[in-house]
């Protein structure tokens, strides 16, 4: 239907107005045709016309109404030329013809309307275009001759046949008529082509989206043309390539935050069963203690989860003072000192002990960076370290946090910052924390920039401005 819709409006709109210029063109250059043959054929008569008059003038007998058929007979049957082409009759004052130039008696029962024109005409001149009674269409062209005191002497009446004259113009005609089928067809021919070279590509757009659509991120378009086809059919890959890349995302985030919520779920559960049999005092508590850490890592799981909703929704609100971004990034350091030390990691701090005001959100930006702290923590083995440290400068603030981690490919680099994107799939984390942590950044007017290199570590950089 989509096809058969875009053909349908290319042929009523291009080939339509194409066939009704061609009609207009052709009907007008056959009417042209066809009024210059008839005027050069007139022009023609008048010259010959012309060319006896001046004959009879320039007898040394003058207009003399005796001497007139006398004249014009002379003028027929020594001078006159184009006895093949045309006719000449003499006609006297009377009407009647007394000379021919054929030969032959004429048609008394022809009417000779040019004739009665030329009698009646302010110029003497009369012309008729018709068919006479054998069929025969002609063109006839008569002048009446007067004398000076203006009495009519008689007339002469040129007259030529119009068929051969007919059959030229027709030729012209049906020349015009053929050329102007050929530019049909051959706008038609080419502009099938050209439609059908757009229909089938488009097709096969409209049949990939609809795929895409269902779900099908794997199909791909073969492009044929490096032209504006083309390139949609390159952004539709394009886009089925990053569909199927965040579906990816999607399902390994969904798989991620799953394992993430049942592990402390299966602790929390596993030691209620233990305390609910019973337990010594020992066994008590440090089962609460496991509840109890495994629920505030579970609520900071949630936490996490619906604030990036609200960041994805738009939904999220700032809480902005004036405060010390430094002091807020000693007491992220500080939460995270008893789990390096577990964890066989080395936190090393550079305390600056500049002030560095900044307007924030207090704590979006200490969750900035218990996410950065807690990823450096993750992604480095045990023996190895992470430095903290910071840099005032006259506009801005710089923290660099910077680990001997496994570090990130480069091929993972310019994605880590995508949310549910998570370069490493064999260590815990729903993926969402670094994205979260430069979205909050940005919303502070800061930037975050990450360096890193495979097996040597990663190094991530916050700067935000400076209060005025």
């Amino acid at each position: 239907m989509f096809a058969r819709s875009i053909s349908r409006r290319w042929f009523v709109n291009t080939i339509g107005a194409v066939f009704v210029i061609l009609v207009v063109f052709v009907s007008t250059l056959s009417v042209m045709v066809k009024s210059s043959t008839y005027n050069g054929i007139e022009l023609a008569l008048t010259g010959r016309m012309d060319e006896l008059l001046n004959w009879l003038s320039g007898s040394s007998r003058g207009y003399q109404t005796s001497e007139f058929a006398a004249i014009t007979r002379d003028y027929i049957e020594n001078y006159f030329q184009d006895r093949a082409k045309m006719e000449i009759m003499a006609i006297s004052k009377d009407g009647r013809v007394v000379i021919t130039s054929t030969g032959f008696e004429p048609d008394r029962q022809q009417d000779m309307p040019d004739y009665q024109l030329a009698l009646e005409s302010p110029d003497s001149s009369g012309k008729w275009v018709g068919e006479l009674n054998t069929g025969e269409k002609v063109m006839a062209i008569t002048r009446a001759v007067r004398d000076e005191d203006g009495r009519l002497i008689g007339s002469i009446r040129y007259m030529v046949s119009m068929e051969r004259a007919d059959q030229q113009t027709r030729l012209v005609i049906e020349i015009l008529i053929l050329a102007g089928i050929f530019i049909m067809m051959l706008l038609t021919f080419s502009g099938v082509y050209f439609i059908r070279s757009i229909l089938v590509p488009v097709r096969q757009v409209s049949q990939s989206a609809r795929q895409i659509a269902q779900g099908d991120f794997e199909v791909r378009i073969q492009k044929a043309h490096n032209d504006e086809i083309g390139q949609l059919c390159d952004t539709v890959n394009d886009m089925a390539e990053e569909l199927g890349a965040a579906e990816r995302m999607k399902n390994e985030f969904i798989s991620s935050v799953s394992h993430e919520l049942r592990t402390p779920l299966t602790a929390i559960k596993g030691w209620a069963e233990t305390l609910r049999d019973g337990a010594d005092k020992a066994t008590e508590e440090k089962g609460m203690n496991v509840i109890i850490r495994e629920s505030e890592r579970l609520s900071g799981l949630v936490e996490e989860l619906l604030d990036f909703s609200r960041l994805q929704n738009g939904r999220m609100q700032l809480v902005s003072e004036r405060l010390d971004l430094l002091a807020e990034l000693d007491e992220a350091v500080y939460l995270f000192t008893e789990r390096a030390r577990t964890e066989g990691k080395a936190l090393i701090y550079q305390e600056n002990e500049c002030l560095a005001p900044v307007y924030g959100d207090r704590n979006r930006l200490r969750q900035v960076f218990v996410n950065i702290l807690d990823n450096a923590l993750k992604y480095t083995e045990a023996g190895g370290s992470v430095t903290v440290s910071s840099q005032v400068e006259a506009e801005r603030v710089r923290v660099m946090v910077e680990d001997t981690g496994c570090g990130i490919p480069a091929e993972h680099l310019p994605n880590v910052k995508k949310k549910f994107y998570k370069a490493n799939q064999l260590v815990r984390g729903s993926g969402i924390g670094l994205a979260m942590a430069d979205e909050i950044i940005a919303m502070h007017n800061g930037g975050l920039e990450l360096e890193s290199k495979e097996g040597e570590g990663t190094k991530v950089v916050i700067f935000f401005p400076l209060c005025k």
